[in-house]
């Protein structure tokens, strides 16, 4: 009677170790976005501006991001390059330079990873103008001190 009992605790054991096992090795990481659309409004004089995307993995083992791939050579991204762990938060930062570009902007960043989603596109947008200039005054006074 022992024998067999101690025989079907070592296989239930088993059983649920490797069901454990099985599970940890199937848990993908979940990355999750505070958002993942920012509107910049208006951009001035082509001065490059930037915003930091912020996203948690809530998953249940680490989340590695493989790329992150601006749609243009306007926008450059900043991403953490180690494992953001379990519960852990991670930022990746968009950097937007409209150079000589004047009008409205849409670009995405493509960000690849080991989440259990796929991919997840981030949007940067708004309206990239000169600033206006100050009118001048229609009145012009002499320097010389007479009329």
């Amino acid at each position: 009677m022992k024998k067999s009992t101690i025989s079907f605790l070592t296989l239930l054991l088993i059983a649920f170790s490797s069901l454990a096992q099985t599970k940890k090795e199937t848990a993908k990481p979940i990355i999750s976005f505070e958002n993942v659309v920012h509107d910049f409004g208006l951009v001035y004089d082509g001065k490059a501006v930037s915003y930091e995307f912020s996203f948690t993995n809530t998953g249940e083992v680490p989340l590695i991001l493989t790329n992150v791939q601006p749609s243009c050579g306007c926008t450059t991204p900043e991403w953490p390059r180690e494992p953001i762990m379990p519960g852990q938060k991670g930022k990746i930062k968009a950097i937007y330079n409209p150079g000589t570009f004047r009008g409205a902007f849409n670009k995405s960043i493509s960000v690849v990873s080991n989440a259990n989603q796929g991919g997840v596109q981030l949007i940067i947008k708004g309206i990239s103008e000169d600033r206006p200039k100050e009118p001048s005054s229609p009145v012009r006074i002499d320097q010389g001190g007479g009329f």
